[in-house]
């Protein structure tokens, strides 16, 4: 059998006082219609959000709006056989698509004071709490790399990132960071 737990090991990026390489995860890609949204929001028992741009939380458990019919759906790794059947259950009578994406991505967050202006170096948003507040959540780009963007907290933000690509955007927040942090 396959060993899965060398494709979820995280990258190598070293040490920063403001990126850290957050544990491997649960992710699944949703789409499909407001029956779907229901089914996912009970056998999940956590919102499914309606409003553009924004997340639900439940401790560890999330769901990022990404579009009109699209969310991503994270959970802890220890999770994630449970997590799955539960939204094979859920979805199983209903037309929509869901797909395991956890070996693809891996998750970075960015913390502290500087944390804006550190991604503003690479990100076209303006990421003041006014404009981007706790909870919001988008697709973008951070210098030439495609990130899910959310900000969890006041100074904290996650990036969702393509596996193959984090050590990309680590350096780049790295070499931003000379001189902000």
């Amino acid at each position: 059998m396959h060993d899965m737990s060398a494709q979820r090991s995280p990258p190598l990026i070293p040490a920063s006082p403001v990126l850290r390489v957050l544990p491997p995860a649960a992710r699944h890609v949703l789409r499909g219609g407001e029956a779907v949204r229901t089914r996912v929001q009970n056998a999940l028992g956590i919102g499914v959000p309606t409003q553009p741009c924004r997340s639900a939380r439940i401790g560890e458990r999330a769901v990022l709006w990404l579009g009109p019919d699209e969310w991503l759906l994270l959970a802890p790794e220890r999770e994630a056989a449970s997590h799955a059947a539960a939204l094979a259950e859920a979805l199983a009578s209903l037309p929509c698509s869901l797909v395991d994406v956890s070996h693809r991505q891996v998750a970075l967050s960015v913390a502290g004071p500087q944390a804006e202006t550190l991604l503003a170096a690479g990100c076209p948003l303006d990421l003041e709490a006014a404009a981007f507040p706790v909870g919001m959540c988008t697709r973008t780009m951070l210098a030439k790399a495609e990130i899910v963007l959310w900000r969890t907290e006041a100074q904290t933000f996650r990036l969702e990132v393509w596996r193959s690509f984090a050590p990309y955007v680590a350096a780049f927040l790295d070499e931003a960071g000379r001189g902000i942090i």
